[in-house]
C-alpha cells in the first residue's frame, strides 16, 4: 500500500523533538499532501491511525441512528452526542496531519480544528457520563446539576487555551497538556469516585466497571506518551517513521475510546430502568443543544485565532508579488 520511498530530507519548519527525518516539504500543495499518505513519511501512520477508526465510529453512530425511534428517544441522545464526537476528533486529527505542511498558516489552522475537535470529544464524554455513568450516590446531587454547565465552560476554555498555546512556543507543550488534561480529569471525577473511592451502597458496581478500568488505563498511557515523547527521546532518529510517540498516542487513544464507548453502552443498558426514574430528565438543552453551543463558540474562537494568520499570510504574498514586479 505504501511506497517504499522514505523522505529523508530534513525540513525544519515543522520539526518535532527527536524526529530527525521523514518530513514533507513545508510548502506542499494539497495534492502533494494527499499523495504523501501513500509514501512512508513520519506523518503517514499518524494519519491512518485516526482516519481508519473514524469509519468505525461512524458505523457505530449510524447503527444507533438507524435504530427504531432512536432520534425520538431522549435516553439515546447522550450516546449519539458522544458517538458524534468520537467521529469528529479522529477525522479532524487525520486532516490536520494530512494538510498541515501546506504552509505555516495552514499548519496552525489545521491544528486549531484538531484542538477544537478534542474539546468537543471532552464534552461528549461529559454528556454521556452525566446520563449513564454517574454513581448512584451522586445522581441528582448538586454536583450533578452543575456538571454539564461546567463541562461546557471547560470545553470553551480548552479550545481557547490550546489555540493560544500555538502562539507561545516556550509554554506550548505545558499549555496544551493543561488544556486537555484538566477537562479530562473533571469529566472523570464521577467515574474515578465510582471505581476507586466509593464504598458501600450507591457505588454502582456492575459489569461496566471493568471496561471503564481498561479505558482509564489507556487514557493515562496516552497522556504519558504525549508528555514524555517516548520512545524516540531515548533513540532520536530510530523511530522517525514507525513507532514514535505520536503514533502510539493515536493508537492508545483509539483503543481507549473503544473501551469507553463499550463501557458507556453497558451502563446505558444495565441502568436504564433505574436512571429513567431517579436521574434528571435528559433534554435537548443538556445534550444536543449544549454541543451545538460549544461547536459554534469553538468555531468562533478558531476564527479569531485564524484571521490574523490569514491576514498576515495575504500581506506576505502581496509583498512578495510586489517585490517580483520591482525586479522586473
Amino acid at each position: 500500500m505504501f511506497s517504499l520511498i522514505k523522505l529523508r530530507r530534513v525540513f525544519t519548519a515543522f520539526h518535532e523533538d527527536s524526529i530527525i527525518s521523514g518530513y514533507r516539504h513545508p510548502r506542499s500543495s494539497a495534492t502533494d499532501c494527499v499523495l504523501s499518505l501513500f509514501q512512508l513519511t513520519n506523518e503517514t501512520f499518524n494519519v491512518w491511525t485516526h482516519f481508519l477508526p473514524t469509519w468505525y465510529f461512524l458505523w457505530k453512530l449510524m447503527t444507533v441512528l438507524l435504530m427504531e425511534d432512536a432520534l425520538y428517544d431522549a435516553y439515546t441522545w447522550p450516546l449519539l452526542v458522544f458517538l458524534f464526537s468520537c467521529c469528529v476528533y479522529p477525522l479532524a486529527s487525520s486532516c490536520a496531519h494530512t494538510f498541515s505542511t501546506m504552509s505555516t498558516c495552514a499548519h496552525h489552522i489545521c491544528y486549531f480544528f484538531d484542538h477544537g475537535a478534542l474539546s468537543l470529544y471532552s464534552l461528549g464524554t461529559a454528556i454521556s457520563y452525566s446520563a449513564y455513568v454517574f454513581p448512584d450516590a451522586w445522581v441528582n446531587s448538586t454536583f450533578h446539576a452543575y456538571y454539564i454547565p461546567v463541562a461546557v465552560l471547560n470545553t470553551i476554555l480548552s479550545t481557547s487555551l490550546s489555540c493560544y498555546s500555538r502562539q507561545s512556543p516556550r509554554l506550548s507543550k505545558v499549555l496544551r497538556i493543561l488544556a486537555f488534561a484538566y477537562p479530562y480529569l473533571f469529566d472523570n471525577i464521577p467515574l474515578f469516585y465510582r471505581l476507586f473511592l466509593c464504598v458501600g451502597e450507591g457505588c454502582t458496581d456492575n459489569e461496566a466497571n471493568s471496561i471503564h478500568v481498561h479505558h482509564t488505563l489507556f487514557a493515562f498511557l496516552t497522556g504519558f506518551l504525549f508528555a514524555t515523547h517516548l520512545p524516540e527521546r531515548l533513540a532520536p532518529g530510530h523511530f522517525d517513521y514507525i513507532g514514535h510517540s505520536h503514533q502510539l498516542v493515536h493508537v492508545c487513544a483509539i483503543i481507549g475510546t473503544h473501551f469507553q464507548m463499550k463501557a458507556i453502552e453497558a451502563d446505558m443498558v444495565l441502568r436504564q430502568s433505574q436512571l429513567l426514574v431517579t436521574a434528571p430528565p435528559i433534554t435537548f438543552n443538556n445534550t444536543v443543544g449544549s454541543s451545538l453551543v460549544c461547536v459554534c463558540i469553538s468555531l468562533g474562537i478558531i476564527c479569531l485565532y485564524s484571521l490574523p494568520l490569514l491576514y498576515g499570510s495575504s500581506e506576505t504574498h502581496s509583498a512578495s508579488a510586489k517585490g517580483k514586479k520591482c525586479k522586473h
